[in-house]
């Protein structure tokens, strides 16, 4: 038997595992809901921005049905999907992709703070209670620090608060961390979440990384600053991935030291997790470093702590009150 069918046998004997557990309704197991999938159609004849078609792991359909028949049986019961195109009706087909599977409960939009149609567009899509907030960041050709010098950028940031909506970073650097700290400090009511940030590349140069050290510590006083332990998986310099935890640990518990338990988030990041290790390695990962801090701390970190970041309703009788 070769190593790729040894993994996939046992892969799939994990999940067997699994959904043996929830379907007997095991008491003991966390439920977990994964803050952060993505979802698109390469089929559907307008196509999609993104993936591309030269991304011969990615460009395939990301749906609903796809991601239970990977998540479910490993014991995820809700996920939020955050956008993946820039293309303002976008957010509605997710929307209505969501409505079908209530695996799905929650949202994370597309739209531009600072625009004109800003608010009619963001009254539009809130109104469906799935939606719970945009992304902005790195990405799309965008930068927050440069938004921020536009004073009506920063009237739709305390308007997106006032409904009650999130802010998630995108991608994040030195450079943005800098700028959450301005947002944080001009919308302190904002919630704001951190996507990816174990992948984050530390600086080299001395001053930058005292700088973003500063900026990390600051970002950890405010509570309403969340941060999705999410693409936690790195490859090295040989090209291989590390599947151990002793690998990844040091920088887990320095963001756990930063943060602490009750801000920190589940997310995958599926399929794009796929460019690293299939799905379960991930997940095994996190589970092994928080379930042995304590089950009050892991079940914070697979669902708790999202319903406070996200208020996300439940959907389904798996997912937790």
């Amino acid at each position: 038997m070769n190593r790729r069918n040894f993994l996939a046998i046992a892969a799939g004997a994990s999940a067997a595992t699994g959904l043996t557990s929830l379907n007997q309704g095991d008491k003991t197991a966390i439920p977990i809901i994964d803050t952060h999938i993505h979802l698109f159609d390469t089929n559907r004849p307008e196509g999609v921005p993104w993936p591309t078609k030269q991304d011969t792991v990615l460009y395939q359909p990301a749906l609903p049905e796809r991601y239970r028949q990977i998540a479910a049986p490993l014991g995820v019961v809700g996920a939020i999907v955050v956008e993946a195109s820039p293309w303002l009706e976008d957010n509605q087909w997710v929307l209505d992709v969501a409505a079908r599977d209530k695996i799905i409960v929650g949202t994370v939009g597309n739209l531009e703070p600072g625009q004109r149609d800003f608010r009619p567009q963001l009254e539009r899509f809130q109104r469906n209670p799935l939606f719970r907030g945009i992304r902005n960041g790195n990405l799309w050709e965008r930068d927050l620090g440069q938004q921020l010098s536009n004073p009506q950028f920063v009237s739709d940031l305390r308007f997106l608060a006032q409904a009650g909506l999130t802010l998630d970073a995108a991608n994040p650097n030195p450079a943005l961390l800098a700028s959450l700290v301005r947002v944080t400090d001009q919308v302190p009511d904002l919630r704001v979440i951190i996507d990816h940030l174990p992948q984050m590349n530390p600086s080299q140069a001395a001053a930058q990384r005292r700088a973003t050290e500063a900026h990390l510590k600051a970002l950890g006083q405010r509570p309403q600053v969340y941060v999705k332990i999410s693409e936690v998986l790195r490859r090295v310099d040989n090209g291989t991935i590390p599947r151990d935890l002793s690998f990844y640990r040091a920088r887990l518990d320095e963001l756990f030291g930063i943060f602490g338990e009750d801000r920190l988030l589940y997310g995958s990041d599926w399929p794009n997790s796929d460019r690293w290790l299939p799905f379960h390695a991930g997940l095994g990962l996190v589970k092994e470093y928080f379930n042995a801090k304590s089950r009050r701390v892991a079940e914070k970190y697979f669902w708790k702590n999202s319903v406070a970041a996200y208020k996300w309703q439940k959907r389904d009788p798996l997912q937790p009150e």
